[in-house]
């Protein structure tokens, strides 16, 4: 019985031991952000709501608009125009000065830029 016992204690502590490591957060994995659908085009002063999945948090993230199709350049919502921000739906203000017309949307958390949707300012 003696035996048995310590043979399952070894055999156990082998199987630990070959366990796989936990990951620290330096190695965490960055999904890409996918904007799914945007609220209809909204005057300076009024609400936009971007439905999506792995879209961070307000902390890590920024909304860009006015980008071209690629995501570059645009203007970058300020942190004053979050209303709320969860990892699938962000509610933003659009700012006063926020660039009028028709463009692209995007969300980038991280180094990490969304697909993009199109969204309208309106005057």
């Amino acid at each position: 019985m003696l035996r048995f016992f310590v043979a399952s204690l070894l055999i156990a502590g082998g199987l630990v031991a070959c366990a796989p490591a936990q990951q620290g957060a330096s190695r965490m994995v960055t999904v890409t952000p996918m904007l799914i659908k945007v609220s209809e085009s909204a005057a300076r002063g009024g609400t936009v709501t971007i439905q999506g999945r792995y879209l961070g948090g307000p902390s890590a993230g920024k909304v860009r608009l006015g980008a071209t199709e690629q995501g570059e350049g645009g203007y970058v919502f300020p942190p004053s125009a979050v209303r709320s921000w969860t990892d699938t739906q962000i509610v933003l203000t659009v700012p006063t000065d926020a660039p009028v017309g028709g463009s692209w949307l995007f969300v980038e958390v991280g180094a990490m830029r969304s697909t993009g949707l199109m969204f309208s300012v309106k005057q």
